[in-house]
């Protein structure tokens, strides 16, 4: 996939957002980070794998999909802010269940947050990325939805969202 696109997208968004809301000079990390993990709450309520007490199915693979975005977009505005990136790789093989792979991402979130290196980074990158094809979504899926929710993003601003 070319993130080098996504990326570029994001640091747009990221200003019009700052801009708009008067924060070119504040730093909104400890924001950015907050709003990951509920996005990524989010996502697994979306997906039911936990609720292990319910046997309502999980919703719609687009709706999924369009949840998985929102943390591509905080994924790509944290990394952004300290200067990180991240080049597509051959990802390792997935042999955890979607609950352990949730588990997986908080974690990585978590140890991000303590230790914002590219090393780090990286693991929650490709920690989040092995979800999303755990979830069954390629890169050509992503890329369409990012670019789809990137659109509805800059609305809502221009809507006073």
């Amino acid at each position: 996939m070319d993130w080098k696109a996504l990326f570029s997208m994001q640091a747009q968004l990221d200003k019009y957002i700052e801009t708009k809301h008067d924060l070119l000079e504040k730093d909104v990390f400890q924001e950015k980070y907050l709003a990951l993990l509920v996005e990524l709450g989010e996502l697994a309520n979306e997906t039911r794998t936990f609720k292990f007490w319910s046997n309502k199915p999980r919703n719609e693979k687009s709706v999924i999909l369009e949840e998985y975005v929102d943390g591509v977009h905080f994924i790509l505005s944290l990394g952004i802010d300290k200067g990180f990136r991240y080049d597509s790789r051959q990802l390792k093989e997935i042999t955890h269940s979607e609950t352990e792979q949730f588990n997986r991402v908080f974690e990585a979130c978590v140890t991000f947050k303590q230790k914002p290196t590219q090393a780090t980074y990286i693991n929650l990158f490709e920690a989040y990325l092995q979800l999303g094809a755990l979830l069954g979504f390629t890169e050509a899926d992503i890329q369409s939805a990012y670019l789809k929710k990137n659109e509805v993003n800059y609305d809502r601003q221009n809507q006073g969202y």
